[in-house]
């Protein structure tokens, strides 16, 4: 990947990040990798005193030139998301309780 693309990725996640603490949400971490694929935002939200994971990925585009971000959202990065969650959940069993995958395209 180039240092542009990089750094446009990296610009989109801050800019998500943002999003989500000025809503309530907590972060727990970014860019986990892990062998099947990568989370780029680990969040938590508390709805009705119980807390749910919120595993973000982030689609970011400088122009729809190549159509919009949402588009590159694959069936195939379905699955290493899908993949890095059972290993985040893994490493992590405290917090294996309920949660969610949410696209944000930027």
């Amino acid at each position: 990947m180039s240092k542009y693309k990089q750094k446009i990725g990296r610009w989109g996640e801050g800019t998500a990040e943002a999003y989500l603490i000025n809503r309530g949400y907590s972060i727990i971490g970014r860019n986990f990798h892990s062998p099947a694929g990568e989370i780029d935002i680990i969040a938590q939200q508390e709805e009705a005193g119980e807390k749910i994971l919120i595993f973000v990925e982030v689609k970011t585009r400088t122009s729809k030139l190549y159509g919009n971000p949402e588009d590159a959202f694959t069936r195939q990065k379905w699955n290493h998301l899908m993949g890095a969650i059972e290993a985040f959940l893994t490493q992590h069993p405290e917090l294996n309780a309920g949660w969610q995958v949410d696209v944000i395209a930027i």
